[in-house]
């Protein structure tokens, strides 16, 4: 079935919520859309570890058949494989955890079967959320890195497998895939969303978020992972009532490092933006988030990972040993006075947005590199991310080698709302 001749798969969440709570589509013909475009693309891409065909099916008839059930009712999703989920196995990533099946679902995941989404299956992580690559490619160009941890769940948005996906972040694991793989990825204030069900790494920096293809579409995602309706407003995404947000340019200290394409992305947003942004500069107390984020989750993850580094260490790859190792030569102390220093941080966090609605910073150096071997670099994730604030990535255009290219918007804690508000607006402009 399609709709103004439009393949179902190819609908934006948003597009497919409002048809299937007409009852203008039924959520079967969506479900067997998605279906066929996984069959048709997953053996190159593989976004999927595991599917759920037949009762994702089941499931679609009997949603057709009753009343509508809430904000995402019928809407296919794909969910992370470090979520528990009790109907499929979940590994997070690591052949210590095959075929390991889990007795309930993740918060997260209860909340979206609640709101009447379809699960479909689960998608690739890396290696327990880390660095090292897993077997997911680029839908653009699949001798390129989608990115990672959440490396399955953007690459099966992209490539129109899936309408919404559920994916974390911890360092950049929400942004940086958005990005690479040209998606809008969103990433709710730390905190938000419950955790329970999820392998920890880092209390300190865990969040969980997701992907869509539209602004609106994590909209209604982040509306039902916090509970807040103000996200999904229909007044944050209409222009005649969304007024122009004050948006500061923020290029962060690392700039130097940002390649031409991510350059020529600034620019461009420079000259869409034009009226309604200036140049912003962090203040000298954060000129530091990188380097504290690092020490903050290699110490983190390395306690949180004991069990896996004592007992199951030839089954971890060489750079999350690494990793693990140089977790635990950090002291406790010096964790504690980390600690210490974030919760100031994110004080002086709270003074950004006096003069700002949102920020606008990059999302990554640049285009998704070339090669599987590594997910790219979350330089530009790191700090927001130490910060707890609520981060969307916005992608609008395409670097040298015609990969896509975007930013990210920045918002106050705690005012996910109206950054997604403000990420309509500015997205509408670097659009046009």
């Amino acid at each position: 079935m399609k709709t103004n001749n439009q393949p179902l798969h190819q609908l934006d969440a948003w597009q497919a919520a409002e048809a299937l709570a007409r009852r203008d589509i039924l959520a079967v013909d969506l479900v067997r859309s998605c279906l066929d475009r996984i069959d048709q693309r997953d053996s190159e891409v593989h976004a999927f570890i595991q599917l759920n065909a037949d009762a994702a099916l089941a499931l679609a008839r009997t949603l057709d058949a009753g009343p509508v059930r809430g904000l995402l009712h019928g809407l296919p999703f794909g969910v992370k494989d470090l979520l528990d989920t009790a109907d499929l196995p979940t590994a997070y990533g690591s052949p210590i955890y095959a075929g390991q099946q889990p007795r309930a679902d993740a918060a997260a995941v209860a909340l979206c079967r609640e709101a009447g989404a379809v699960l479909l299956g689960k998608t690739v992580s890396t290696e327990l959320a880390n660095m090292t690559s897993g077997i997911t490619r680029n839908p653009h160009n699949l001798q390129h890195t989608p990115g990672g941890s959440s490396s399955g769940s953007a690459a099966a948005v992209a490539d129109g497998m899936l309408p919404l996906a559920l994916g974390t972040q911890t360092a950049g694991s929400l942004i940086r895939p958005a990005a690479f793989c040209g998606v809008v990825g969103f990433k709710p204030s730390h905190n938000r969303v419950s955790r329970a069900g999820v392998k920890s790494l880092s209390e300190t920096l865990d969040t969980i978020g997701g992907f869509g293809r539209s602004v609106r579409d994590v909209g209604l995602l982040g509306a039902v992972l916090t509970g807040d309706t103000r996200l999904a407003d229909p007044r944050n995404f209409d222009d005649s009532t969304n007024s122009a947000p004050r948006i500061g340019l923020c290029a962060t200290p690392d700039w130097s490092l940002a390649d031409e394409d991510t350059q020529q992305a600034w620019a461009q947003a420079e000259k869409a933006l034009a009226g309604h942004a200036q140049t912003f500069a962090l203040p000298p107390e954060l000129q530091n988030l990188v380097a504290r984020q690092k020490a903050v989750q290699m110490f983190e993850t390395a306690r949180s990972l004991r069990h896996e580094h004592r007992h199951h260490a030839h089954q971890l790859s060489a750079s999350l040993l690494t990793l693990l190792e140089d977790g635990m030569r950090i002291s406790g102390e010096t964790h504690a006075q980390n600690l210490l220093a974030v919760a100031q941080q994110r004080h002086v966090a709270a003074e950004l947005f006096v003069d700002h609605d949102v920020l606008l910073a990059p999302s990554a150096l640049g285009e998704a590199p070339a090669g599987l071997e590594t997910t790219g670099d979350p330089l530009f994730c790191r700090g927001w991310t130490l910060l707890g604030l609520p981060c969307i990535h916005l992608p609008f255009t395409h670097g040298r080698q015609g990969l896509p290219v975007g930013l990210q918007l920045v918002g106050r804690f705690a005012d996910d709302h109206r950054l997604l508000a403000a990420a309509h607006w500015v997205h509408q402009r670097l659009t046009r």
